[in-house]
């Protein structure tokens, strides 16, 4: 990792790819993660981790499944949200958002259990910076 400041502008400017993290630290044994989003991810569950999500830019929806019920929480720019461990849900933005999330490093971004895969989600434990 670097030893100099990192510019979350320009993390998020060199890349392109949605629903595609990019590791830009390491804070002990979690990964700080920046991604583009737009569209639905899949709902999915972190068995044993808490999500959490930071809002950069944009407008960011997560539906949980709480014991068989559905709700959607609205993050705004600026707000951040924890989705609990062994809870389902899924994130997703109708017009895009830039998010930072903190997971153990090693998470994979569809979690432990997780409907199909589609093609525009990227299923990774996150790309470093840069590549």
């Amino acid at each position: 990792m670097s030893d100099q400041p990192i510019s979350l502008s320009q993390a998020l400017a060199s890349f392109d790819a949605l629903w595609s993290p990019r590791i830009v630290t390491r804070v002990n044994d979690y990964d700080v993660r920046v991604a583009k989003v737009e569209g639905e991810h899949i709902w999915h569950v972190h068995d044993d981790t808490d999500e959490f999500f930071l809002v950069l830019e944009g407008e960011l929806s997560i539906s949980l499944d709480e014991a068989g019920a559905e709700r959607t929480v609205l993050l705004p720019k600026g707000s951040v949200f924890t989705v609990p461990a062994g809870t389902r849900h899924r994130p997703s933005s109708a017009s895009g958002a830039a998010i930072l999330m903190f997971e153990p490093t090693g998470t994979p971004t569809v979690g432990d259990r997780h409907d199909e895969v589609p093609a525009h989600v990227d299923a990774t434990t996150g790309h470093l910076l840069g590549s």
